[in-house]
């Protein structure tokens, strides 16, 4: 099989390609040569948003299989899609979950209504750019084109840093903050089973929109804490904190704690969604401790100089950093110890 992933070389892209070059397939990436291609696969350089600095697709070649992980202006979608389609046979598009429109329910599905977006659309909001990314796609190659609407993403080279700080507050070790309730369920995917089932269902031919996600409840708040705990192994104690604790401290869900949100209706629709069409197409998802292992042994594995959360650009990807300050940790585990 020839692959071409578009970007390959960042996080899901990353995976993309080398679970490629795993298969044994020809593997190509194609993007702005900032960074280096995974081994095995060929590198070819362009950039989607500025022709005038190199082709918005390759030049020729043909694939049996693309996979893109764009995340900003559809039209850049629509221009890569539109040259490629006569040349490839499939096109994957890692979408997200965001694409649903509000309000948030629980056990929202690939039917549920989506926001209004346009493939012929410049950047706008994350759900708009991937709302209007799958239409480009779907306007170009209709049902050869694949939708993976991720959730979560977590797992080795992750560029955003919600597993990371985690693992890195649990090797500072000492009282930790964790917010309850201990069982409230979760939902995420490793890179490289998102990467796996990608390939695997475009291979086979599928196509049309899957949530590519674990099952509600794969992982709960508790097993995911205690997870990252005992990979690090150190002296970090849990201390479990009510929903109205931590908020009453101003600590913002989900930035400040990654991947917590109280339950109502947000985490309603980031944690209990119907998963069942991609789970019954193959979807596979490993457990949390396997994840979180893998992650940490990469982040230790970062040269002296890199980000300790391992973002690759921190300064320039205008993402806000995830993490609680300590002040607010300190003020919110003196809350639930009673003031001591």
């Amino acid at each position: 099989m020839r692959l071409l992933v578009l970007g390959g070389t960042e996080f899901v892209g990353r995976a993309l390609a080398e679970d490629g070059v795993a298969r044994g397939w020809d593997v190509t990436v194609f993007n702005r040569g900032t960074r280096p291609a995974p081994d095995g696969a060929r590198a070819l350089r362009g950039d989607r948003l500025a022709p005038d600095d190199g082709p918005a697709a390759p030049a020729d070649g043909e694939w049996d299989i693309v996979a893109d992980t764009w995340i900003g202006a559809p039209r850049a979608v629509r221009d890569t899609a539109r040259l490629l389609e006569p040349r490839a046979g499939r096109y994957v598009y890692v979408s997200s979950r965001s694409v649903y429109a509000p309000p948030p329910v629980a056990g929202m599905n690939e039917d549920s209504p989506v926001v209004e977006a346009s493939p012929d659309a410049e950047a706008d909001t994350y759900p708009v750019d991937k709302r209007g990314g799958e239409l480009a796609a779907l306007r170009e190659f209709g049902d050869r084109a694949l939708l993976a609407r991720a959730g979560i993403i977590l797992g080795p080279h992750e560029n955003i840093g919600r597993l990371p700080w985690w693992l890195r507050r649990m090797e500072r070790g000492g009282p930790v903050l964790a917010p309850g309730p201990r069982d409230l369920p979760m939902q995420w995917i490793d890179a490289r089973d998102l990467a796996a089932w990608c390939l695997d269902a475009a291979e086979r031919g599928l196509g049309g929109a899957y949530d590519t996600v674990s099952a509600s409840g794969h992982t709960t708040t508790e097993e995911f804490l205690e997870a990252c705990r005992a990979a690090v192994d150190s002296d970090a104690e849990l201390v479990w904190a009510e929903p109205e604790t931590v908020l009453a401290a101003d600590i913002a869900p989900f930035t400040e704690l990654p991947m917590w949100i109280p339950p109502g209706e947000s985490h309603d629709m980031l944690y209990r969604s119907d998963t069942g069409r991609a789970l019954a197409a193959g979807l596979r998802c490993r457990p949390i401790e396997e994840t979180v292992a893998d992650t940490l042994a990469w982040l230790r594995g970062l040269p002296a100089d890199a980000d300790p959360l391992g973002i690759p650009h921190p300064a320039s990807s205008g993402v806000r950093r995830p993490g609680v300050p300590a002040e607010k940790e300190e003020a919110a585990l003196r809350a639930v110890r009673g003031g001591k």
